[in-house]
């Protein structure tokens, strides 16, 4: 694959292939916890650092890997990432630990992960194995907080609501209330509202992507 292109190289990560809206990888971490922007964010933020972590120790083991088990020694180093984060969040943010819940060790589970391994880091150098790790994680967390965003004001009327979850005590600082008394539009907090926000998002980047005739 050619390196020389930068632009092409995150542009097609961040918006052409984005893993969310294109690929639809990961569906369950982007509609499940994707109910407030910190849940969200928080998310986002771990997926990034696991695909950093995983892609780096692929392209670093890839000379002395075989191809019939590489496989199975991904899952290995994914799931031994995952397992570090976790104690590490569960160590450091607790609280937010606890919003999350399951969803954290099945990011193993996550599709955009093993396939970037597959993909690309199992055939590329460690910079490139990093790099790609960085903006298709950036790429899945934007749609991720976005999601989170609209579906925090339709349903809570807040915005950041939480984030002393994820940034501390100060964090209360940013938390808004956008519609005060709001009684909340009850579908977009719940699963189905996921549903719906991420069809709007593709619906809105099929729309751009089309060309002008």
């Amino acid at each position: 694959m050619s390196t020389d292109n930068r632009p092409t190289f995150i542009r097609e990560r961040l918006w052409d292939n984005n893993p969310a809206m294109v690929q639809m990888l990961g569906l369950c971490p982007l509609l499940a916890v994707s109910n407030t922007a910190i849940n969200a964010l928080g998310m986002g933020l771990a997926t990034i650092l696991v695909l950093l972590v995983t892609n780096g120790l692929v392209s670093l083991i890839r000379p002395i890997t075989y191809k019939e088990i590489r496989i199975p020694l991904f899952v290995l180093l994914i799931a031994s990432v995952v397992t570090a984060l976790e104690m590490m969040m569960n160590a450091y943010f607790h609280e937010l630990y606890l919003s999350l819940g399951i969803f954290i060790p099945l990011i193993v589970t996550n599709c955009v992960i093993m396939a970037r391994a597959e993909a690309f880091a199992s055939k590329n150098n460690l910079f490139m194995a990093l790099k790609d790790g960085l903006f298709v994680g950036l790429g899945f967390a934007l749609v991720l907080f976005i999601i989170g965003i609209m579906r925090e004001v339709l349903g809570q009327g807040t915005l950041f609501s939480g984030a002393h979850l994820l940034l501390g005590d100060w964090g209360s600082y940013i938390e808004i209330i956008l519609i005060k008394n709001y009684s909340g539009f009850l579908i977009a907090v719940l699963p189905p509202g996921a549903f719906f926000v991420l069809g709007f998002l593709v619906a809105w980047k099929n729309h751009k992507d089309k060309p002008v005739s």
